[in-house]
């Protein structure tokens, strides 16, 4: 079976958190955040309650755009492209709302689409148009370039790395066929920030701070080049809010003002503790995690792993042996061994799913050894 790489990484990361009450394997759901970050949270929490939110706000301004800058950097645009949100629901909302795009529009998606964003796309009257995809939802790339050339949708919206499954879209060879069909690329960043690379092209990136960033619930991202916010409309122009914004940070028109400041800081502190660690030691072990799980896994006791072995994700999701509710099985590995994962249901996607699948998620501090735990409970 493959080794872990970068125990160092592990163990510093591991101890810069509090101590979690058994085996966390459900990172896609919610990471641990560190102490530093609960802390930083907890100060400006307090802040606020000295010296009124405005003012605390006002005093985090250059700690927050540091945090736009650095967030920026990560998918390949600049600061004044980030507007902070509370979640990805929020971002693609945001984004679908201020588009306007005319009921009917055809968009580009592929089978696995998440449940939410299609229902998005639907309620405001889009049409999806499903792009080709093979056995396992990974983007057809041939045929991704013929639908662009002969018929191409007015924007593609690709989710970089599933909930559903674990599978990491080629995101910058599409990237280039959109960008070569002059057809917006919007990328659904929420399992893939902090995880995979992300600075791929994309004419949009959103995404959620409480997964593989590390940071706290309710703070979320929308990232748009100045070409793309060309064609939004904002609720209220960006000189209704401040006047200093005007012509500087195109993208702060849809943030959000009633917004969890507090959050923002601490997301800010997770990416600077991303960034530190070393994005590139990150990905090598969270993808050495997702296969060591499916190593241990796959094909036991009738258990099968959606994606293949090598699949670069921490990602693994279990379709389950005939007759096995996976929920149950879920709260059992919970409650009787303290081993956090979760049951995904069809409905994340619909299309590509018959039924529930068993997620494992492993940070990058998680061993062999809880890996060993996870299979013991699953298999024993």
């Amino acid at each position: 079976m493959s080794t872990l790489p970068h125990d160092d990484l592990a163990a510093s990361w591991r101890a810069a958190r509090p101590e979690f009450a058994g085996t966390h394997l459900d990172s896609a759901s919610c990471s641990r955040q560190s102490t530093a970050v609960l802390d930083a949270v907890a100060r400006h929490a307090r802040h606020e309650a000295e010296i009124g939110g405005a003012v605390a706000e006002a005093a985090a301004e250059g700690l927050l755009q540091q945090g736009r800058s650095v967030l920026a950097g990560l998918v390949g645009l600049a600061a004044a492209d980030v507007a902070f949100t509370e979640s990805a629901s929020t971002s693609v909302r945001t984004l679908v709302s201020r588009w306007r795009l005319a009921p009917g529009t055809r968009i580009g998606v592929l089978p696995g689409e998440y449940w939410h964003n299609a229902a998005v796309f639907a309620d405001a009257g889009l049409t999806p148009v499903l792009l080709p995809a093979d056995a396992v939802g990974r983007a057809d790339l041939d045929g991704l370039a013929r639908v662009l050339r002969d018929d191409p949708p007015a924007l593609v919206h690709v989710t970089l790395v599933g909930s559903h499954r674990g599978v990491l879209q080629p995101g910058r060879e599409i990237a280039a066929l959109c960008r070569a069909a002059g057809v917006p690329l919007v990328l659904d960043a929420a399992q893939a920030l902090g995880h995979v690379d992300c600075d791929l092209g994309a004419d949009v990136v959103y995404g959620t701070g409480r997964k593989w960033l590390t940071g706290p619930r309710g703070v979320g991202f929308l990232v748009m080049r100045p070409s793309i916010t060309a064609q939004l409309t904002p609720v209220l122009p960006p000189e209704i809010y401040d006047d200093r914004r005007v012509g500087v940070d195109h993208a702060r028109a849809y943030e959000s003002h009633d917004a969890h400041v507090a959050g923002r800081v601490g997301l800010t502190l997770a990416i600077g503790e991303h960034l530190a660690a070393g994005p590139d030691r990150v990905r090598a072990r969270l993808a050495a995690l997702g296969r060591a799980t499916r190593e241990r896994l796959d094909g036991r006791r009738g258990w099968r792993a959606a994606e293949p072995l090598d699949e670069p994700t921490a990602i693994t999701t279990l379709v389950p042996p005939d007759g096995v509710d996976v929920r149950e099985v879920a709260t059992r590995l919970r409650t009787a061994h303290g081993v956090l994962t979760v049951a995904a249901g069809r409905e994340r996607a619909p299309r590509e799913l018959t039924g529930p699948v068993l997620r494992v998620s492993p940070h990058v501090d998680a061993t062999v050894e809880d890996l060993d735990t996870l299979a013991t409970a699953l298999l024993g």
